[in-house]
């Protein structure tokens, strides 16, 4: 299997105080990737440090076999696109004007939107079926249309990797769902490497490939969904009791908890 992106030994947090400590992560090329865990247990964190947000205290991070915190800002943003917890656009901001920030990466200071910038937008917005919302302002769009404008700016960055922090949050089922299928549709047909941290687990085994389970800052498991979801990692990581059963449609485990 081919990967991405790897973390060893990697330590972070915040002003000094460590978050998680000494984790091993190694993302699949061109698969979903999924950080489960309960609340507090450093997910966001993990993944703000794995995008650069966020200066490890040790250990390292490579995209592509370089060393992700050595690289220039510019070719990082080329290379990953990351969409971080409620996301705020600027009042009167357009669709079409948001997702031309994703062509930032690569516009030369002395020229303007080039032909092909243009050509990137209309894909970006047309992927993520926003092309008759393009004129639009940000702030007069539903919850889920306005999620679905930013992961086209990230689809404009034209990146082989996307990084969500928790992309469903405040949505209904719905529109939950109509992201989740958004996003295994563009790592399905335009092999992007997604990793995403979810709360909850049924949509992560659903719209996964692979599942990292995080218990108090460290790495308690890793795998397919029908290797990590079992009931002791429900009890153990999520202090929860719950039974596993077989999706009745998608054949896939359903965590079914009860008191």
């Amino acid at each position: 299997m081919n990967f991405c992106i790897t973390a060893e030994n990697l330590t972070a947090g915040y002003n000094g105080i460590p978050v998680f400590r000494d984790i091993d992560l190694k993302i699949p090329s061109g698969k979903i990737t999924t950080l489960i865990g309960s609340n507090g247990s450093g997910k966001s964190t993990i993944l703000k440090t794995m995008s650069r947000l966020i200066i490890p205290i040790c250990g390292s991070v490579c995209l592509d076999g370089e060393s992700i915190h050595s690289m220039p800002t510019k070719i990082v943003a080329q290379k990953l696109a990351l969409l971080p917890q409620g996301t705020q656009a600027p009042t009167g901001i357009t669709v079409s004007d948001l997702v031309e920030y994703g062509r930032f990466p690569y516009r030369n200071k002395l020229m303007g939107i080039t032909a092909e910038d243009r050509e990137i937008i209309r894909w970006a917005l047309s992927s993520t079926n926003m092309t008759e919302l393009a004129h639009r302002e940000m702030d007069q769009l539903s919850g889920g249309q306005r999620q679905r404008g930013w992961i086209a700016m990230a689809l404009a960055q034209k990146t082989g990797v996307l990084f969500l922090d928790e992309p469903t949050t405040y949505l209904d089922i719905s529109h939950q769902l109509d992201i989740l299928q958004l996003l295994r549709k563009l790592n399905m047909e335009q092999g992007v490497t997604v990793v995403m941290v979810l709360h909850d687990l049924n949509h992560a085994i659903m719209f996964s490939d692979y599942l990292v389970t995080i218990k108090n800052g460290k790495k308690y498991s890793s795998g397919t969904p029908e290797e990590v979801i079992t009931t002791r990692t429900l009890r153990e990581a999520f202090h929860v009791k719950a039974e596993i059963i077989k999706h009745p449609v998608l054949g896939v485990p359903v965590c079914l908890p009860y008191v």
